[in-house]
């Protein structure tokens, strides 16, 4: 693993350690390239405060931050600036206007909300209720649409307990439409080591049927994940047993409107 776009910061309030630290460990892991994306901050208007994502006025000291350790890294890796952000159909506008100013890479998707974050409804949160699916698959569809992503992360994080049937006929689209698009889909190590739901084996087997392609994240809240060679092997075997293959390099789309 030579490559890793999904990498955050204690901006985002649940990671842990110093930037710098997340670089040195990336390139003592044999990391080529690293790719930073916290946690979007969204413009919430109501004044709603986010524990969980960055605040709207580190968005600049962030991307600072950024691009002088670009160029102080770059004899040792190729550096990249991004966000995880989800897609938020009242919001997006208001969050193209609060990041036009600034320069950055890629965005990744990470749909960990239905409709907004106020909502209280986390889509890793176990249900059986369809519709619930139903509004993941579609935020999920609607941003991939957007051509703003350059992969979706943790796509199995909607922890739907119901039928498998159910399950197939609805997340099938978000994976006929990536590959559609050719946007690969991410394979999570955060949740192998965390012993979440995801990696999901039944959403794989549909990505897999349907031919997407996939790639590798770290998802690293520390840089100690970096050296985490256990986790990696469980990846691999994951891989393996799947009878699938990943990427190293997406394409980097670009991420302004």
């Amino acid at each position: 693993m030579f490559t890793n776009y999904h990498t955050h910061t204690t901006r985002c309030q649940h990671a842990y350690g110093s930037d710098r630290a997340y670089i040195e460990a990336a390139i003592a892991a044999g990391i080529t390239t690293l790719g930073f994306s916290d946690h979007v901050p969204y413009p919430y208007p109501d004044g709603f405060i986010s524990g969980v994502r960055m605040h709207t006025d580190e968005v600049g000291e962030y991307i600072e931050t950024m691009q002088r350790f670009k160029k102080e890294y770059a004899d040792d890796l190729t550096l990249l600036i991004g966000f995880e952000a989800e897609y938020i159909a009242s919001l997006w506008d208001d969050l193209n206007e609060l990041l036009a100013p600034y320069d950055f890479d890629y965005f990744i998707l990470g749909q960990h909300f239905l409709y907004t974050e106020t909502s209280g409804l986390y889509s890793g949160t176990p249900t059986d209720r369809e519709d619930y699916l139903a509004e993941y698959v579609s935020e999920v569809i609607t941003a991939l649409k957007t051509d703003r992503f350059t992969y979706l992360a943790h796509p199995d994080l909607f922890h739907y307990t119901g039928s498998d049937e159910i399950y197939r006929s609805h997340m099938v689209h978000i994976c006929e439409l990536a590959k559609e698009l050719d946007i690969p889909l991410e394979i999570n190590l955060n949740g192998i080591w965390d012993h979440r739901h995801y990696p999901s084996n039944r959403f794989f087997a549909i990505a897999k049927e349907v031919g997407n392609t996939f790639i590798l994240g770290r998802d690293a809240h520390t840089p100690e994940a970096f050296a985490d060679m256990d986790t990696l092997q469980k990846a691999e075997d994951f891989i393996k047993k799947l009878g699938i293959s990943v990427i190293d390099t997406p394409r980097l789309r670009n991420p302004k409107a």
